[in-house]
């Protein structure tokens, strides 16, 4: 297996992380504008320099506690084949490199089986990889819609995203 790069950050201290070939950037937290009809997993939209995009918050779709930092909290903006999207996290720790024999599959009939890609050795501590594809599932048509150059908050707000758990 092939090393690996991930950015490394924090959910109720413990570490997680994505890799960094879908890490768009990382900007600072700001409170998502709620968008009425969406699943529990997601905060709302925010606007990212003209493009709209939904904000997953991946401690509700892990099963973790919903306690959030504003100061410290930053979003993690990953690039999906269904779009853009970003991840509020506690705090962004590092990018590493994972040695292939460090990363382990998931056991089988564990939960979060489809949420998380693999768990990583990193020194004497566990990294549990999250699979940004499968954290929440948005019609590539209206990210589509909210993600093109003008849309606007309140264009975005209307649309009547399918989201699902």
């Amino acid at each position: 297996m092939n090393d690996s790069q991930v950015v490394c950050f924090s959910l109720d201290g413990a570490r997680y992380a994505v890799p960094i070939r879908q890490v768009q950037e990382i900007i600072r937290y700001e409170e998502p504008r709620f968008l009425p009809g969406a699943a529990p997993a997601v905060r709302g939209l925010i606007n990212l320099r003209g493009r709209i995009i939904p904000v997953c918050d991946i401690k509700q779709r892990l099963g973790l506690g919903d306690a959030l930092d504003p100061d410290a909290a930053r979003i993690v903006v990953v690039e999906r084949p269904q779009g853009v999207v970003g991840i509020v996290v506690d705090a962004v720790d590092e990018v590493v490199t994972l040695p292939g024999d460090t990363l382990e599959p998931v056991p089988a009939g564990t939960a979060g089986e489809g949420l998380v890609a693999g768990i990583a050795r990193l020194e004497s501590e566990l990294v549990v990889l999250v699979e940004p594809d499968a954290l929440f599932d948005i019609d590539p048509a209206a990210v589509a819609v909210a993600s093109a150059p003008g849309a606007t908050d309140g264009a975005a707000a209307e649309l009547d995203l399918p989201l699902a758990a």
